[in-house]
């Protein structure tokens, strides 16, 4: 099997096989019931529209119900706010639900065939705030009951309701995968010197709140390591909304930090500001074992090779991206030099400790080890979604490479790794040679830094010079 970095690993939504419904209002001692997702849209569906509808009205308003009960789930709306449930069955605020109602044959068909198809704007990741009413006794800036029943009979798809109502730029997202509950908290508190998923994303919100709260400081290196900066960031957050600062992402912090982004981005809005793709970038994809090539194998090589340097326990590995017998063994001698489960294969508990040591042990480097002209590598890929400084680094390089190869686009150096920037990586990556994946990961970063240092230093001066370093 051959594994390259996926741009596209993200942390997207999915249906959660169970909601948990409040019979009342949230801030009212009432019942709680949980039921299956499809289940629950029935319920809604039949308590909220007539089944005699056309059925381009009764699909366009399921999408409706299916993103507004999606939306409360992403953004943990109740659970953030520290309630033990999903919605609640306030019409004033929520979705009519009537535990243990009859359910309409027809829409329990139409749920059946949809319940797994949300709505969300063009660019974003988040299920759309569908926002509805009836149209007639209340009036909303969203989708109206009657009104998609007249748009039905004058012949609009569901599609074209939807647009009519939210916009053109809304899209349908289908065959969304199905996963057991899960609440977002990690389980154990994020401290210094972690490393992973859960530390990058904190860091995206903190960095995002601060732009509503300028007392909170801004995190240069958005790279899933809990530095020193992002613990600073953390405590200035932890005072702001009155926790105790002590640097340390808990429960409670964790989730004031995902109301407070909700809030500022306005997710509970029709037409809030939503959370762009960038935002839901994953570090880590899958597990890698014996067998698996490709350029993740070649990132956690290289890593290695990197801790073999300083490590006795970790024997040296060639970053050849085959997960070889001599790449298991090293992977084995890191788990048990860690203390983690020999079993040579890289889960994520494993990747998570290799990226941590790297940064520990190449941040303890005394001034010089590398070269002035460039930097060392952050420690993990660099990628859409991925911002700070050594993006910002990552561009000016690019845009100095660029003087000498024209097939290198300019940059504006903003530290944000966007679309443009991906597609100068991948510029830069066809020169040299390497798989263009749009991802900086090890050796992209190292060939770019060699080219640049190679420019600055003056070594060469013409693209024809530099045919024994990179390919065209």
């Amino acid at each position: 099997m051959n594994r390259e970095f996926a741009e596209n690993a993200l942390r997207l939504p999915v249906i959660p096989e169970t909601v948990t419904v409040h019979l009342g209002r949230p801030e009212t001692e009432a019942r709680n019931v949980t039921v299956p997702f499809a289940d629950y849209i029935k319920n809604v569906a039949s308590s909220e529209i007539y089944p005699t509808w056309p059925e381009s009205a009764l699909i366009a308003n399921i999408y409706a119900e299916i993103s507004f009960a999606l939306n409360r789930i992403y953004t943990e709306y109740y659970p953030s706010r520290g309630y033990d449930f999903d919605i609640t069955n306030s019409t004033s605020i929520d979705q009519s639900f009537v535990y243990g109602r009859d359910i309409f044959s027809n829409i329990s068909r139409i749920v059946d065939e949809v319940f797994n198809t949300y709505i969300r704007r063009e660019g974003t990741v988040q299920p759309l705030f569908a926002l509805y009413c009836d149209g007639i006794e209340v009036q909303c800036g969203g989708l109206s009951q009657w009104g998609s029943v007249d748009l039905a009979r004058e012949g609009l798809s569901p599609f074209e309701i939807l647009q009519y109502y939210y916009g053109g730029d809304v899209e349908l997202v289908t065959d969304v995968p199905v996963e057991g509950a899960r609440e977002s908290y990690p389980g154990s508190p994020l401290m210094a010197e972690m490393f992973g998923d859960d530390v990058y994303l904190i860091q995206i919100r903190l960095n995002r709140i601060s732009k509503n709260y300028p007392g909170i400081p801004k995190i240069a290196r958005i790279n899933g390591f809990f530095s020193a900066e992002t613990e600073e960031a953390v405590r200035a957050f932890q005072r702001q909304f009155g926790l105790d600062d002590d640097g340390i992402v808990g429960r409670a912090t964790w989730y004031a930090i995902a109301r407070v982004y909700a809030a500022v981005k306005r997710l509970s809005d029709v037409n809030s500001e939503g959370v762009p793709f960038e935002d839901a970038v994953l570090l880590f994809d899958d597990r890698l074992s014996e067998g698996i090539a490709g350029d993740e194998v070649r990132e956690m090589q290289y890593l290695l090779l990197f801790l073999s340097q300083f490590d006795e326990a970790v024997r040296p590995v060639a970053a050849d991206g085959i997960f070889g017998p001599e790449t298991r063994a090293a992977v084995e001698d890191f788990q048990a030099d860690a203390g983690l489960t020999v079993t040579g294969v890289v889960d994520r508990p494993t990747w998570e400790l290799i990226y941590r040591r790297y940064v520990v042990y190449r941040d303890s480097l005394p001034e010089g080890y590398f070269t002035v002209t460039t930097r060392p590598y952050p420690g993990a890929p660099l990628r859409r979604g991925s911002r700070g400084e050594d993006v910002r680094v990552l561009q000016g390089w690019l845009n100095r490479i660029g003087e000498v190869y024209s097939a290198v686009p300019p940059l504006s150096t903003d530290g944000i790794y966007g679309p443009d920037t991906a597609e100068a990586v991948r510029a830069f990556q066809r020169i040299a040679g390497l798989d263009p994946t749009g991802v900086t990961a090890s050796y992209t970063w190292e060939a770019a830094a060699e080219t640049y240092r190679t420019l600055v230093e003056g070594e060469y001066g013409s693209p024809e010079q530099f045919g024994g370093v990179l390919g065209e």
